[in-house]
């Protein structure tokens, strides 16, 4: 297993992470098996473990806690706060409120004293982004996180929060955690480069983009709706969407490098992101031992300069085949208010 220092932080990470996302009632329920999966992650060499505190409504957590019992000092634990934990107001966001609160309900979860690693899951306008900073600079000096990061922020909002930052002498997101893959690349053109010039570690979720670089769902194929993320997720599964269309046309080719090189298309896909120089470590999720197994033969494979080539040319860099799944979109695109004039402002000079 490589490993590579986690922005300016000074911490080792394997190059690539755990994510437990599929550990709990969405993925595996069985809690014995998941503890397994992750033994023989840290086994093989991973240091590096990625959850959230909604993954699951929290049960992911348990299942981590349970996991590292015995081996906490060796592991490298990254959690998420923002999105809901339960009905009612406040229970969510970025506000100090929450975030003070859902940091200890994070640490019982785990079973542990501190986090190495705590992200804000996504952005929050109704928050000042100073308000969220201030919060986790003080729970850096309690010792209850050890640094903190970002996850799924659009590049003008990473520089925005590093001026508030240093005009508050506020502790900064040392980190940003986007989704990344061969069909997803978008992030190459600002995203990559502003973490570069902040010195902040990427850890990058989404290798296998949402599944489609798995290799089971292939051009001309069946679809089968019903099952796994299909079924959670049906319209970005369509057969008859064009985006969907555009996806497997795509997988046919990557298919045809993989094979070239004696790999397998996950294999391939999981080895793609860590050839960025920006990239610290590839999340990557398991529900199965089988999956972790497959997806740790692509954790040891290095793509070399021709076969980045001949990536480029199927998906040129910083284009996306689709927009990737998950992303948060800006309020300034989904409330009318924020995009439309009143209809008695439009006219006039």
């Amino acid at each position: 297993m490589r490993y590579r220092t986690l922005g300016g932080t000074g911490i080792e990470v394997s190059a690539h992470c755990l994510g437990t996302m599929m550990f709990g009632a969405v993925g595996n329920p069985d809690h014995d098996d998941s503890v397994r999966i992750i033994h023989a992650a840290l086994d093989a060499g991973i240091n590096f473990v990625d959850t959230a505190d909604m993954y699951s409504s929290g049960e992911s957590e348990i299942i981590v806690g349970k996991a590292l019992k015995g081996r906490r000092d060796d592991v490298v634990l990254a959690t998420k706060v923002h999105f809901p934990m339960g009905e009612g107001p406040n229970r969510g966001g970025n506000s100090r409120r929450w975030i003070v609160k859902e940091v200890e309900e994070s640490l019982r979860r785990l079973g542990t004293d501190w986090i190495d690693l705590y992200q804000i899951h996504r952005p929050d306008h109704t928050t000042d982004i100073e308000e969220t900073l201030s919060a986790l600079t003080d729970l850096v000096r309690q010792g209850k996180i050890r640094a903190f990061g970002c996850s799924t922020f659009p590049a003008e909002e990473i520089v925005e929060s590093h001026v508030i930052a240093e005009r508050r002498g506020l502790g900064r997101f040392r980190t940003e955690q986007p989704p990344y893959s061969i069909l997803a690349r978008g992030i190459e053109k600002s995203v990559l480069p502003v973490c570069r010039r902040y010195g902040m570690g990427v850890l990058t979720w989404s290798p296998l983009a949402s599944g489609f670089l798995t290799g089971r769902y292939r051009k001309g194929g069946t679809i089968d709706l019903s099952t796994g993320r299909a079924a959670l997720h049906p319209h970005r599964f369509d057969p008859s969407s064009p985006l969907t269309a555009a996806k497997l046309e795509v997988v046919e080719r990557l298919v045809a490098v993989a094979e070239s090189i004696g790999t397998t298309l996950p294999e391939l896909a999981v080895a793609f992101p860590i050839a960025h120089p920006a990239v610290a470590s590839v999340i990557i999720g398991p529900r199965t031992m089988d999956h972790l197994e497959s997806l740790l033969k692509g954790a040891s494979l290095t793509l070399d300069d021709e076969t980045l080539d001949r990536i480029d040319a199927i998906v040129p860099p910083g284009t996306d085949v689709y927009p990737p799944d998950g992303v948060w979109t800006p309020l300034s695109l989904t409330e009318l208010p924020l995009r439309r004039r009143p209809v008695g402002e439009r006219s006039g000079a």
